[in-house]
């Protein structure tokens, strides 16, 4: 009995080693398996990254390449422009027959050309500035006339000058030079739309048919067409205040018929007293001058 106790005393360090060395390999087991888990995983992520580089070494090559051969010909194409380049330099130099003297000539007659445009444009810009001016006046005179008779009074603007037509069966009774009550009317509709530019001129134009005329002073229509005229121009003056230095007054005579003289109808069209506002020539020679 003693004996058994000291086997089983002696067998139980080598049991208690035993069990703790089984432990600790199952231990050590589980370990391993989760490394070898994890070293799995990452060659498999290796390789992944691998083929990665492969395809991505492959692709830069190739886009290496196209870039080279782009890069080629590129160069090719700036030799080649070069060459013209140079041969076309050499092309002009042996073409140019033009001395220093000469191309400031043409340099010079150039810069003329340019000047001469840009004082074209004033003209014109000149000229249209003058005909909205000339297109208000008509419409103002046609505003302050307007309950006459179409054939009675005519406002038009001809080739940049306008003109006010006023017919002689209602400025004159016949073979008259003295104006009429409702002519002064029409008159002074007339002078407050010219008082209104001061820096306007006209002419008063007196107009007769072809029939013969002779009545105590005046020998013909010359005469009574200019009668007629200054008649107008002393209305102007005397009654309405216009500025007599900008007024002129003219017989035109038979010799300028708006119709034929055939008809009562066109003799009646020939007799008429015409306003011509001037044109400002001054104004138009000083910027002539400045050229």
């Amino acid at each position: 009995m003693r004996i058994n106790n000291k086997a089983l005393i002696g067998l139980l360090p080598i049991m208690l080693i035993s069990c703790v060395s089984s432990k600790k390999f199952k231990s050590l087991q589980s370990k391993y398996d989760s490394l070898n888990k994890s070293y799995t995983g990452l060659q498999a992520d290796l390789k992944d990254c691998q083929d990665k580089k492969a395809a991505c070494d492959q692709s830069l090559t190739q886009k290496t390449k196209s870039d080279q051969d782009e890069i080629d010909a590129l160069n090719k194409q700036i030799a080649f422009l070069k060459e013209h380049n140079t041969q076309a330099l050499q092309q002009l130099e042996d073409l140019s027959v033009i001395s220093k003297d000469q191309a400031q000539s043409i340099k010079q007659s150039l810069d003329n050309l340019g000047a001469k445009d840009s004082y074209i444009r004033t003209l014109q810009e000149q000229m249209a500035h003058k005909d909205s001016l000339n297109n208000a006046l008509v419409s103002n005179l046609k505003g302050a006339v307007g309950d006459l008779n179409d054939k009675d009074i005519e406002v038009k603007v001809d080739k940049g000058v306008v003109y006010i037509d006023i017919s002689d069966k209602l400025l004159f009774n016949s073979g008259s030079y003295t104006v009429t009550k409702r002519a002064k009317e029409v008159l002074g509709k007339v002078a407050k739309v010219l008082k209104a530019q001061p820096d306007i001129e006209f002419m008063v134009e007196g107009h007769t048919d072809n029939v013969p005329y002779h009545q105590g002073a005046l020998l013909d229509n010359w005469d009574l067409s200019v009668k007629r005229a200054t008649s107008v121009v002393r209305i102007l003056q005397y009654k309405y205040g216009l500025e007599p230095a900008h007024m002129a007054a003219a017989g035109r005579s038979e010799y300028i018929p708006v119709d034929t003289n055939k008809t009562s109808a066109g003799r009646a069209a020939n007799r008429r007293t015409r306003i011509i506002i001037l044109p400002q020539l001054d104004q138009f020679f000083k910027l002539l001058e400045k050229k």
